[in-house]
């Protein structure tokens, strides 16, 4: 097989259409091309409206030509976690079961080492109930809700799979999701995602996965303590959060693959003398806009057929030190309401795999420093989290309706209104939503939005609407751990996201793989 690279092709592009081009490119007759596949695509929209697809393909040719093209040949096979198995007696625990739980526990599992695998929250399919359940009802979960339980915030989200890093632990994590049953076209998207709607049954397959090779899952079952004896974790207190029914077991090996969220284990950890550091993070609100005035802006069309619905990534260094940029856009998605805990409010974005809805969405975020808690506390940003979403509780009508202002009342002081259908369930409240803002996110709001709209027509029209408060785009603190992965407690390994090593589902669960393989490594295995 060779690479065949920079192939353009028309929008509704056909079979026909890549055979001629790779024909143009190669010079050859396209009786000798046998089979081609995408390694990459993406949109060049650099000439609007002419938009144009810009393809990486792999091609096989018939053996004569192909030898002609010594230059461009290959090797396409994708490599997989594949771990000879060791055959020890050790016991190993993973804590929580989102991105960097799932690869850790999937990689241990095809070591051999029959990993239990304890998780707060619920089964995908029982979750998804209890999320339904706050959206609809209002009743909240705390166990069981968008943060928490199986799959991890990520499972209702937007799914997005892109990453800044590109190594070969990338497209495991890529290629795992694929052969569990994400869509093909994560393996070669530019910008690739699964969707919510596809990712549960992704989560369910690697689950059932991990059982058939000797796993062990506890789900609804909270880690409280964790009891320490020399410097070393010897075991574990649980409790099952529905019977409140505890126990004990011995652990030889302890992940925390605990997520952003988990505060109370945070606040134990912490207690238990486990270092932990303050780190940044960013905090502001959701910007719901509508799609096609997205698209308008970024395909010089409202609704353009063969393209999916128009993306946007927008930062902006502002004069006051800080800076404003959206995060985890969702294109044809909605808003949604993703509290963990009771009498606070969260919001996030989600989309389905199709991207269909009426409306875009991301976050608009401004960077918070250590500086802003105000604190030397390891868990101030915790803190600092917790006091703004009760805020927009509070100024929301305390029933969990998330407080909301369109752009143009935000910026002008002016009662604009706004047609969009707006997405957050259970509802919205219209106030003035700087009461639940840190004063530098409001000011670097008013400052950065103008300039964003400059960058990106549409982006912050007055009808748009403002949703508070987005806040745990990611982890306010890190756990310290060493060049093995591991804590100042030894034989602790802190994991992924919650713990202050990633930002999104591939560097999760690329965190988890790295992780199980410094396990494995102590044990006695060997990696090629």
């Amino acid at each position: 097989m060779i690479k065949v690279e920079q192939i353009f092709l028309p929008i509704n592009y056909t079979e026909k259409d890549i055979k001629k081009e790779i024909c143009k490119k190669l010079n050859i007759n396209p009786k000798n091309i046998l089979a081609y596949e995408f390694l990459k695509l993406a949109i060049d929209a650099r000439k609007k409206p002419n938009i144009k697809y810009v393809a990486n393909l792999g091609v096989e040719l018939s053996t004569l030509v192909e030898n002609k093209f010594e230059h461009l040949k290959f090797n396409n096979t994708p490599k997989k976690l594949n771990y000879k198995k060791l055959n020890l007696n050790k016991k190993i625990v993973v804590v929580g079961f989102g991105p960097s739980g799932i690869f850790s526990a999937l990689a241990l599992a095809k070591m051999g080492l029959n990993p239990i695998i304890i998780e707060q929250g619920k089964m995908v399919d029982e979750r998804e109930k209890d999320v339904l359940n706050f959206w609809n009802n209002r009743i909240l979960n705390k166990h069981s809700n968008v943060q928490f339980g199986e799959g991890g915030a990520g499972t209702f989200s937007d799914g997005k799979l892109n990453t800044n890093l590109n190594n070969e632990y990338c497209k495991m994590v890529i290629q795992e999701l694929y052969l569990h049953g994400a869509p093909k076209e994560i393996t070669y998207l530019s910008k690739p995602h699964i969707g919510s709607d596809k990712l549960k049954n992704v989560v369910l397959n690697i689950r059932e996965e991990i059982k058939q090779l000797g796993g062990t899952f506890m789900f609804s079952t909270k880690l409280t303590n964790i009891n320490i004896k020399n410097n070393k974790v010897k075991s574990i207190d649980l409790v099952d959060v529905v019977s409140d029914k505890k126990c004990t077991i011995n652990v030889d090996y302890l992940l925390l693959c605990v997520g952003h969220s988990a505060r109370e284990t945070f606040e134990m950890l912490f207690d238990q003398g486990v270092e932990i550091k303050q780190k940044p993070f960013a905090m502001g609100v959701r910007i719901e806009q509508k799609q096609s005035d997205i698209n308008l802006s970024q395909y010089g069309l409202e609704q353009p057929k063969g393209l999916p619905n128009a993306d946007y990534k927008l930062v902006e260094h502002l004069n006051n030190g800080r800076a404003i940029f959206t995060f985890c856009m969702c294109p044809g998605g909605e808003v949604v309401a993703s509290s963990s805990n009771e009498g606070e409010i969260v919001t996030n974005g989600m989309s389905n795999f199709a991207r269909n809805k009426e409306n875009a969405n991301s976050a608009v975020l401004v960077n918070i420093l250590p500086s802003d808690y105000n604190s030397t506390h390891p868990l101030a940003g915790i803190y600092f989290q917790e006091k703004y979403e009760k805020l927009a509780f509070e100024i929301g009508g305390k029933n969990y309706n998330a407080p909301a202002q369109t752009v143009g009342s935000f910026l002008y002081n002016k009662n604009i209104k706004t047609s969009i259908n707006y997405s957050y369930k259970p509802n919205i409240t219209f106030t003035e939503i700087e009461k639940c803002l840190p004063a530098i996110v409001t000011e670097s709001l008013k400052i950065g939005l103008p300039l964003l709209n400059k960058k990106l027509k549409n982006f912050a029209k007055d009808e748009n609407l403002l949703i508070a408060i987005e806040s745990r785009s990611s982890c306010p603190l890190t756990i310290l751990r060493n060049e093995n992965f591991e804590s100042n407690i030894l034989n602790l390994y802190p994991v992924g996201e919650g713990a202050g090593y990633a930002g999104g589902i591939v560097s999760s669960a690329q965190d988890g793989i790295k992780v199980a393989e410094s396990i494995y490594r102590k044990l006695g295995g060997t990696i090629n």
